[in-house]
């Protein structure tokens, strides 16, 4: 460990995110909590607006721990949303705003949400998933609420009517942000004693098996890994020049874990700010956003380096102030890596977790001066065990299943104790599925998956879902999706298939694909065959077409 990292944190500091937050609202009033296209959100802002979303939820009776779900890219709303849910002593469940009907409505159903915030982009999406879900209430968002009045209703004008990105939708009943901030504002709000095994966050995963279930962060799981992260970035914000607040680049979405621990609960606990990027695919849009400020921590995945990189406007960034490229969610490649060095003067110091784990399992160091290749060392209070198929620890060097046991991880899935029983070891180590080897420094390096999980610019595919649309178009008799190589989002979807209806093609197969899944969860290519490889039994063999295509 660098100097001054502790081998263990204290899990007892906070009893909640909720008085973590409370904390960073008093002592960092004045400061900027969050910015958002020019328009910032004070620490006292956040408090204010959270505090009156939170008093907003309980004039609706919501019983404790009832589920709210968030449905929007990062905008200031999102911020209000989180901290307004766990104050009201609710539970946060982040939902992907890319996703179709089919798969929106299986989430509601599964987390039983009470409330859903959406943003209004995503609204006729929601409007077809809705009869089949228990939500009771709908808020509605749009991208200029919080922007002020003028600057808003430009914005709402160009998104609207310019740039045509709010499909049509009705939602009878549905009622605006700004009016249940406006409301919640005259309402009381009762303060909620929350406490460590509170559930605050259902992230949603296909974990290690592919069957998509909320994984229970617990507050004291969270609270936990933000410690953890905290007392890892200790001594590289010391290292000069000298920082008064960290700012935050947070281009990748808050709903994934990476994005909610790693920009946004780390920035409000250190009273840093964070820079929301509503739409990281706009890279020269988010150079102009991000070279308004000198940033220090540029938290993203190896894609979103590399498009950077590419990019002819990259050179106006400022990152003379830089103190880390943190990368996770998906495998950092060499060239990339090596790029970003050269030009940055900065390693890409790479990390690894999973939604199970909250997420940061391992980092490297932050004082390294070039990159790694590995994920680094398990972070304060953490064990990694590298373990054979019979659960037993291999010596060190030698390949097995990497196992992690701390404050950060889980207690189970939320309603799914066979699948909680399958990641869960005897000794409470949570089975991550990956292969790794260890290094006798304790470094941990990432060999292959055990899983057939395909990572599509950091973001989780799994086959099985993949295969069941497939099946479900009617013209296809059996498929396997597996993860090709892609030079863009380091792997892409690559379907196998065997006809029943001789006159389908790979453009209505891909039609319809693209009507239940979102995007990235779309092969990439299709290739149509007589038969599959399989086993004795019959099981389609994934590995052998990954392996020799």
């Amino acid at each position: 460990y660098p100097p001054g990292v502790p081998a263990d944190i204290d899990t007892t500091r906070y009893p909640s995110l909720v008085t973590m937050f409370e904390e960073s609202f008093k002592a960092n009033a004045s400061r900027q909590a969050c910015v958002c296209m020019g328009k910032t959100l004070t620490f006292a802002e956040l408090d204010q607006d959270s505090r009156a979303f939170a008093a907003w939820l309980q004039s609706k009776g919501l019983p404790r721990g009832a589920r709210v779900a968030i449905m929007m890219p990062n905008v200031l709303q999102y911020a209000v949303v989180i901290a307004g849910t766990l104050r009201a002593g609710l539970t946060a469940v982040n939902v992907n705003p890319l996703y179709k009907p089919r798969e929106l409505e299986f989430q509601l159903k599964d987390c039983g949400a009470d409330v859903i915030v959406v943003l209004e982009n995503f609204a006729a999406v929601l409007q077809e998933a809705l009869p089949h879900t228990p939500v009771k209430h709908v808020v509605i968002a749009s991208f200029g609420d919080m922007l002020g009045m003028l600057k808003g209703a430009v914005v709402n004008t160009i998104v609207r009517h310019v740039k045509k990105l709010v499909p049509a939708y009705a939602l009878p009943g549905a009622i605006k942000f700004n009016e249940v901030l406006g409301a919640g504002r005259k309402l009381p709000f009762t303060a909620v004693a929350v406490g460590p095994d509170d559930i605050a966050f259902l992230q949603y995963t296909g974990g290690t098996t592919g069957v998509a279930k909320g994984a229970m962060l617990l507050h004291r799981n969270l609270v936990a890994n933000v410690l953890q992260v905290v007392a890892w970035n200790e001594p590289m914000v010391a290292i000069p020049p000298v920082i008064d607040r960290i700012i935050v680049v947070t281009a990748l979405p808050l709903y994934h874990i990476f994005a909610l621990t790693a920009c946004f609960l780390f920035a409000i606990r250190t009273g840093g700010m964070c820079i929301l990027i509503p739409n990281p695919r706009d890279i020269a849009g988010l150079i102009k956003e991000v070279s308004r400020y000198k940033v220090n921590l540029f938290p993203a995945v190896n894609t979103l380096y590399n498009a950077l990189l590419n990019h002819p406007d990259f050179g106006k960034l400022d990152l003379s102030m830089l103190k880390s490229a943190v990368a996770g969610g998906m495998a950092v490649q060499k060239s990339v890596a090596d790029a970003w060095v050269k030009a940055t003067g900065k390693p890409i110091v790479e990390g690894y977790g999973l939604s199970e784990t909250s997420p940061v399992l391992t980092c490297n160091r932050g004082d390294i001066v070039e990159w790694t290749g590995t994920i680094g060392f398990p972070v304060p209070s953490t064990d990694i065990s590298i373990r054979d198929d019979d659960g037993h620890e291999v010596p060190i060097g030698e390949h097995g299943e990497i196992c992690a046991r701390g404050p950060q991880i889980m207690p189970g899935y939320w309603q799914r104790p066979d699948e909680t029983a399958k990641v869960m070891t005897e000794d409470g180590f949570f089975r991550t599925g990956d292969i790794g080897v260890m290094d006798e420094q304790g470094r941990v390096k990432i060999i292959d998956r055990k899983k057939d999980m395909i990572s599509v610019s950091g973001f989780k595919v799994f086959p099985n879902e993949v295969e069941d649309v497939a099946m479900m178009q009617g013209g296809v008799l059996e498929c396997a999706a597996v993860g090709v190589p892609d030079i863009h989002s380091g792997e892409a979807v690559k379907l196998y298939a065997v006809k029943k209806s001789p006159d389908l093609d790979e453009k209505q197969l891909k039609q319809y694909m693209h009507s239940q899944l979102a995007g990235y969860k779309v092969p990439k290519q299709i290739e149509f065959r007589k038969e599959l490889p399989k086993t004795n039994v019959g099981k389609i063999l994934r590995r052998a077409l990954r392996d020799d295509p």
